[in-house]
């Protein structure tokens, strides 16, 4: 699969892993991913963090662009919310560390590309596409 030279490579990869596999196979890649987010850091309060209300389980992001050359996100979901942090750890995997003229790039509508309609509600697809809009937003604010 051709994943267009818009994506970071870390991105892309992910997009490739999920075109590989197919219907249910999707939903289990999905689910190792929430097992791979991070904890927060020590120094990073939920509270202090920006809720993603369009999420249909409680979701929280943070945005270090102290340095642009570098954004920094962090992702906090409850275990029980495994599709929510599924996809808060693809964009942590596919963007933490990038730049952010890297992460504007991306199109907004990535996410169709996982191919992950068949087997997740479009409500739930709309919490992933909401989380990428924030984070833009974000660098957008402070460019």
């Amino acid at each position: 699969m051709n994943t267009g030279s818009t994506l970071p490579a870390a991105l892309a990869e992910i997009i490739d892993d999920f075109a590989a596999v197919e219907g249910q196979d999707k939903l289990r890649l999905l689910l190792e991913f929430s097992q791979e987010l991070p904890p927060l850091p020590a120094e990073l309060e939920e509270a202090a963090m920006e809720p993603v209300p369009e999420c249909q389980s409680p979701l929280f992001l943070s945005v270090d662009d102290s340095d642009p050359g570098h954004v920094v996100l962090h992702f906090s979901s409850p275990p029980e919310a495994p599709t929510t942090r599924g996809f808060a750890s693809i964009l942590h995997q596919g963007l933490n560390g990038e730049s952010a003229a890297a992460i504007l790039a991306v199109p907004d509508d990535f996410y169709s590309t996982l191919g992950l309609a068949e087997v997740v509600s479009p409500l739930r697809l709309r919490g992933l596409s909401a989380m990428l809009t924030r984070i833009k937003r974000r660098l957008r604010a402070t460019a």
